[in-house]
């Protein structure tokens, strides 16, 4: 399967902390890949180096073979990378409609109207195309900002704890949109809701300390003792 993000030895420190650490990784055409790990394991920072919010000191960043390693975040962002922030990130005074509009914009995207409405309709906002951004519930927020990421077209979403805020009966219509969203689309998951991962991942990266401690499937990762020790428990061990 071929990469569409592959990151070789990728490096972030910062005084004494090793962030992300020599990272190897492959985000492959067309899956949703999960990117779980304890708290201050780097998935942050690893996915703000991968969308040029965040330099790396070392390493190289490849978008479909091309070293993007140096390139600005808005670059990448034109290159296809679309990130979701783990706070939100709408502009509170603008309505939902204007908030997708213009990100729909910045893809020079014609019949404006009818494409902001369909990606409203996608992530369940229809009714509240008038509404400012500010008024909605932090979930419904959490929709929006993910609207923004799709009308922006990418080739790649990174999502950052984007069930956050979710109510449990949004959790599922959530996890039915992503499955929509592939092959065309490729999806990393950054997700502590372990039941989300386990059940859309086709693949699972476990950052620990700012390196790699397993690849594999949802069933490879239950079974790993490691990540068992390190993250993931008795809850979802298998064996």
């Amino acid at each position: 399967m071929a990469a569409v993000i592959e990151a070789q030895g990728l490096t972030r420190h910062f005084g004494g902390l090793r962030a992300v650490d020599g990272v190897d990784f492959r985000l492959e055409q067309g899956e949703i890949h999960g990117l779980i790990g304890p708290n201050g394991a780097g998935k942050t920072t690893f996915v703000s180096l991968l969308s040029g919010r965040t330099t790396a000191q070392s390493g190289r960043i490849l978008l479909n073979g091309e070293d993007i390693t140096h390139l600005p975040a808005y670059t990448r962002v034109r290159r296809g990378i679309a990130y979701t922030f783990q706070i939100t990130s709408v502009y509170p005074r603008l309505t939902v409609f204007d908030n997708i509009a213009l990100a729909a914009q910045s893809r020079g995207a014609a019949d404006l109207a009818p494409r902001v409405r369909a990606v409203l309709h996608r992530v369940g906002l229809d009714q509240d195309e008038r509404t400012l951004a500010g008024a909605l519930s932090y979930g419904h927020q959490r929709l929006l900002e993910l609207g923004m990421g799709l009308a922006l077209e990418p080739l790649v979403l990174i999502l950052d704890e984007p069930t956050q805020g979710l109510a449990a009966g949004e959790i599922a219509g959530f996890s039915a949109l992503i499955r929509s969203l592939v092959p065309k689309m490729t999806i990393l998951l950054i997700e502590h809701n372990m039941d989300v991962v386990m059940e859309l991942a086709d693949r699972i990266t476990v950052l620990a300390a700012g390196q790699v401690l397993a690849v594999g499937t949802s069933d490879e990762i239950r079974r790993n003792r490691a990540v068992q020790d390190a993250y993931l428990g008795v809850d979802h061990a298998v064996g």
